[in-house]
């Protein structure tokens, strides 16, 4: 059952990097990749937490969703973080 779980998390991180990578290209900034990630990241970590309850049935199986936007929260801060870096090295080299 733990490896289900697993799998699951890396199944909405591949999916989320993949539905923010297309934001990225369709609108040519990264930020809104990583604000993209962030919205997924409250999706999925609601989607999760309700899938675990309906497996698990068990009350404490809510903060696998919150293990899950955890996860996604890094990600997005992650993004986030190289598109400020990215900015900066814009404006340094004008």
């Amino acid at each position: 059952m733990g490896d289900f779980f697993i799998y699951l998390i890396g199944f909405f991180i591949v999916v989320a990097n993949i539905l923010g990578y297309r934001s990225y290209k369709k609108r040519k900034s990264l930020y809104s990749y990583a604000f993209t990630l962030l919205l997924l990241a409250v999706l999925f970590s609601s989607t999760g937490g309700l899938l675990a309850l309906l497996i698990i049935r068990d009350g404490f199986a809510i903060f696998y969703g919150l293990q899950v936007g955890f996860y996604l929260l890094l990600n997005s801060l992650i993004v986030f973080l190289l598109a400020v870096l990215m900015t900066l090295i814009k404006l340094y080299k004008k």
